[in-house]
Order: structure tokens, then C-alpha cells, then sequence
């Protein structure tokens, strides 16, 4: 009996413990079900940190941009390797830049300390732009983003944020207003431009008359300095148009390197011996698209500029290279389109342009030199002309080590252009009738003056209006019609539009003091034989009737 009790007791047991067993189990498995399940959730969270970090990085580099992390407390900072690559650092350079802020440029250090403080003073996340200087001595732009945070006692201890290189932003918003500030200046002097040459016209159509009327050596030596003064105040006008409005030229095929060749002679010819020029351009340059006598003034400017930055002597280098320019170039240089271009570089050893002006030397009137040593028109004009090229100019320059400019020009395929001159044969008029249009009294008299000189019939008017009056009642007899492009009531586009509605075939010369391409942009291209570019010779101006009158 005892026996059997204790068998069943026995097996109760075995059976509850192996329920229990059994429960353990389950419990085991369940719970390594979800340990495999963290485990492998785990790792995917890893696997995609570590994919977000490789991104961040990617980002990072694309964007030119690092991270770091301040320790307020302790003073360490932390910079990822993007941010090192930014100041053109390594992981070595550690020590010396343990101290962030000797990285700020010391014109930047108030403002960017300012900031800091503002921003941890109020609670605000910091945006700001500074300049840093890099180990090579160059500068770089930087726009620094970031946020502190506080301790339960509102005490700032740890700053984190992100901070991007902006330098070739920053180069873009300086040439964008540079061009802004030019625009503005040749809109100012566009007017000024036209009345200064309605004054000098008459003067200019005066003194040749005079010339031809006073013909004793006295008189002839005052009238000479008298017209050279005048033409020299004309050509004043011109560059200082022509640095915004663009300068007109004959374009043939040019090759760089006979260009280069003749700077290099007058050059060494004209500079003084302490100055070594130096020039080689390589045998398969391209050929370019161009007037050969303004591009040779540019490089004479250049040249000229680089002469007197080195008043102790140095070395003045000229070369050209051929450079296909892609979209990512272009993108850093306003002007510039992709394309195949031939970069024409002169360089010297001198005094360098601080940076500080770098930006304005482009400026008309702009100058560092002395009173009456410079006009201040010379990169202005130098400018504009390889614009009207459809190239464009940069320049790298460090003070005390010289200054480098480059300039681009679209390179063409080889091929050569033949030129004529042609003689054209002066001759007095046979008493055709002509219609002299301009607001200024002056020039409508001298002209009319000259024209009945030489066998002319002239009628004048003083705006749009008043011509389109007298051209409809003498019609049949007026053979030619001078129309100034800028008057009041009626101006000269308006003018020549209405005038070409009465007649088709009518001959119409064009005269202003700004350039035919400004002032005849409104005007189609078949309403106008012929410009006159103010101030104008007596013979450009019989010249021009004589050819208008012989066309067919």
C-alpha cells in the first residue's frame, strides 16, 4: 500500500515537472524568438546607420561641407575629416588648429565672436559667414551652422554643427555686382556720353573749316593744338563708353601667336631693362575670331599695368594655351560658356593688388595711381573688348608676389578671311537736297555749313517730328536724310520707322553719340544705310553722303 502511494506520488511529480519542463522550454523559445528578432533588427539599424553615415559623408564632400562638435566644458572640438578637407588639413594639423578660432580671419574675429555670444546668450541657432585663412596663405568663405545645447541649469555645454566652403558663391555674388555697379555707371554715362559729343561735333566740323581758312603758320599751330585737344577729348568719351556698351570692330581670323610675338617685341623695346619679358605659346594654338587692334591694345594694357607694378624690376611673363572650358567652369566665371577657347595669360612678379580691391579694378575711373599717371580706363576698356569678343577675363593676384590675368577668348576653326579696302573717291555734291536732323543747334548749323560748302542743298529740323513734316512736302527732292538718335518730341527710331512707312527706299544715315549697336537695336536693319558716329570729321561726314548717294 505504502509502495503504490509512493509510485504515484512519484509519477505526479515527474509529470509536473515535466509540464514545468515543458513551459521552460517554451519560454526559452519565445525568448530567443525575440532575442534572434533584436538581434536581427539590430543589425539592420547598424547596417543602416552605417549606409546614413556613408551618405552623410558623400553629401558632405558634394556639398564641400564638414561637421564638428564642441565641447564647451572641456574646450575640445571635434572635426569630421570633410571639415579638415575644407581648410586643405589633415588629421596632423590637429595641434595647431586645437583652437578653433585661430582659423577665423583676423578682419572676422569680432564678428564671428559677436555671434557666438549672441547666439548662446539668447538661444539661437548660429548662421553666419567668415573668412578663414588656409595653411597655403589663400582665403576661404565659410557659412557655419549650429545649435547649443544646455545643462539642467540653462549652463551651455556642448555646441554641434555643420559648416559649408562658399568661396566660389561668394566669387559669383562679387562679379554679379561688379557687373551690377558697371551697368549702373554706363547707364550714367550713356547720357553724359551723347551731350558732351553733340558739343564736340560742331567744334570738330569747325576747325577743319578753319583750318582751311586760316592758313598762316600761327594760326595753324593753335588750330592743330586745338583739334588734337578735341580729338583727344572725343576718344575719351569713346573708351569711356565702350567699357559697358561694347566695342564694334572688324573680326577676321587672328593667329595668337603673331599677336604675342609683336607685344613682346615693343615690349622689350620700350620697358625698362630691369623688367625680363618672357612669352612662348606652344606650336598647335588655336586661332581666334577678332579685331587685331583692340585685342592688341588689351594686351598692351595689360602689359603696361604689369610694367608699372614692378617699378624694381621683375619678370613679365606672356603665354597662351589652348583650354576647353566645361559646364562646371563656366558655372564660377559670368560670361563664360562651355566651349573651346585659347587663354591668353599675362602674369608679372610685382606688387600684387590688394585684396581688398581686387574686385573694383575693373571699375572705369578706378585707380590706385598717382593724379594725372592713369585714367583709370585701361582694364575698364580691356574688359569690354574681349566681352565684345564673347570671351571673358579673370585674374589671380597676391600682394607682394604679382598678379596674374587670364584672358579667354573663343577659340574658331582655322581658316583665313580676305580683307579689302576699298578707295572711295570724294567728290562735291551736285546740289542734292539734304535733311539734317538734330536737336542741337550747333551741329545743325556747322553740318549744313559744310555740306553747302560743297555744293549741297540742306534743310534742317530740330526733332522726329518736325522732319517727318518738311520730308513730306519735299519728298521728291530729298536724296538723303541725316537723323540724330536721341532727340525730344520725337526720337530717332521712331523717326526712321515712320519716315521708312512714307518710303521704303528712302536713305537714311544714323548719327549718335553712343554706339550704332545701342542705338540702332530698335531699328530694323534694311531702315538704315549708313551711322555716323558723333563727334565727326568733315571728311567721315562727306565720305558718308558720297557713299549713301553712290549705292545702288
Amino acid at each position: 500500500m505504502e509502495r503504490s502511494q509512493a509510485e504515484e506520488a512519484l509519477r505526479k511529480a515527474h509529470d509536473e515537472l515535466e509540464i514545468r519542463v515543458q513551459e521552460r522550454t517554451a519560454e526559452l523559445e519565445e525568448a530567443n524568438q525575440a532575442l534572434q528578432a533584436e538581434i536581427k533588427e539590430r543589425k539592420r539599424t547598424e547596417a543602416t546607420l552605417a549606409e546614413n553615415e556613408e551618405r552623410l559623408k558623400l553629401a558632405q564632400k558634394a556639398a564641400n561641407a564638414g561637421t564638428w562638435d564642441w565641447n564647451m566644458l572641456t574646450g575640445e572640438l571635434k572635426w569630421s575629416e570633410e571639415y579638415y578637407l575644407i581648410h586643405g588639413l589633415t588629421t596632423d594639423h590637429e595641434p595647431y588648429y586645437k583652437n578653433w578660432f585661430k582659423t577665423v580671419h583676423p578682419d572676422d574675429h569680432d564678428m564671428v565672436s559677436k555671434a557666438v555670444a549672441q547666439a548662446i546668450e539668447q538661444k539661437m541657432d548660429i548662421d553666419i559667414e567668415f573668412r578663414t585663412i588656409r595653411p597655403d596663405g589663400n582665403l576661404c568663405w565659410l557659412n557655419a551652422k549650429g545649435k547649443t545645447f544646455y545643462d539642467d541649469v540653462n549652463r551651455p555645454v556642448r555646441m554641434v554643427g555643420i559648416t559649408i566652403d562658399i568661396t566660389e558663391k561668394k566669387k559669383l555674388q562679387a562679379q554679379l555686382l561688379q557687373a551690377q555697379r558697371m551697368e549702373s555707371i554706363g547707364t550714367l554715362t550713356g547720357g553724359l556720353a551723347h551731350n558732351i559729343n553733340n558739343m564736340l561735333t560742331p567744334m570738330t566740323l569747325s576747325l577743319q573749316m578753319l583750318k582751311n581758312k586760316f592758313t598762316d603758320e600761327q594760326s595753324q599751330r593753335l588750330l592743330n593744338i586745338l583739334e588734337k585737344n578735341t580729338q583727344y577729348s572725343a576718344d575719351l568719351i569713346k573708351q569711356v563708353m565702350s567699357f559697358t556698351r561694347g566695342i564694334e570692330g572688324e573680326r577676321k581670323i587672328i593667329q595668337v601667336t603673331e599677336l604675342i610675338s609683336e607685344i613682346e617685341k615693343i615690349a622689350k623695346q620700350t620697358f625698362p631693362k630691369s623688367i625680363e619679358v618672357r612669352a612662348g605659346v606652344p606650336g598647335d594654338l588655336w586661332n581666334i575670331s577678332g579685331d587685331a587692334t583692340q585685342l592688341h591694345q588689351v594686351l598692351m594694357n595689360m602689359c603696361m599695368n604689369a610694367r608699372d607694378a614692378m617699378p624694381d624690376g621683375g619678370i613679365l611673363n606672356i603665354s597662351a594655351e589652348n583650354l576647353l572650358v566645361d559646364e562646371n567652369y563656366a558655372r564660377v566665371n559670368i560670361g563664360a560658356k562651355a566651349g573651346s577657347y585659347v587663354v591668353i595669360t599675362v602674369s608679372d612678379t610685382g606688387t600684387g593688388i590688394p585684396p581688398k580691391i581686387l574686385d573694383r579694378i575693373f571699375e572705369p575711373f578706378f585707380t590706385t595711381k598717382e593724379f594725372g599717371k592713369g585714367t583709370g580706363l585701361c582694364l575698364s576698356v580691356s574688359l569690354a573688348i574681349v566681352k565684345s569678343h564673347g570671351g571673358f577675363i579673370d585674374v589671380h593676384s597676391e600682394t607682394g608676389k604679382g598678379t596674374t590675368f587670364r584672358i579667354h577668348l573663343p577659340a574658331v576653326a582655322t581658316g583665313t578671311q580676305e580683307t579689302k579696302d576699298l578707295q572711295f573717291e570724294l567728290s562735291s555734291g551736285k546740289g542734292e537736297l539734304i535733311l539734317v536732323v538734330d536737336d542741337e543747334p550747333s551741329v545743325r548749323d556747322i553740318t549744313s555749313l559744310i555740306l553747302e560748302t560743297k555744293g549741297y542743298k540742306v534743310i534742317t529740323a530740330d526733332d522726329g517730328a518736325e522732319a517727318i513734316t518738311l520730308y513730306l512736302q519735299y519728298r521728291n527732292e530729298i536724296k538723303a536724310v541725316i537723323m540724330d538718335m536721341m532727340m525730344p518730341v520725337m526720337e530717332g527710331p521712331q523717326s526712321i520707322r515712320a519716315l521708312n512707312k512714307i518710303n521704303p527706299e528712302i536713305r537714311i544715315i544714323a548719327a549718335s553719340g553712343l554706339t550704332e549697336k545701342d542705338k540702332l537695336a530698335k531699328v530694323p536693319d534694311n531702315h538704315v544705310k549708313a551711322f555716323l558716329s558723333k563727334p565727326y570729321t568733315a571728311e567721315v561726314l562727306l565720305k558718308t553722303i558720297y557713299e549713301v548717294l553712290s549705292a545702288k
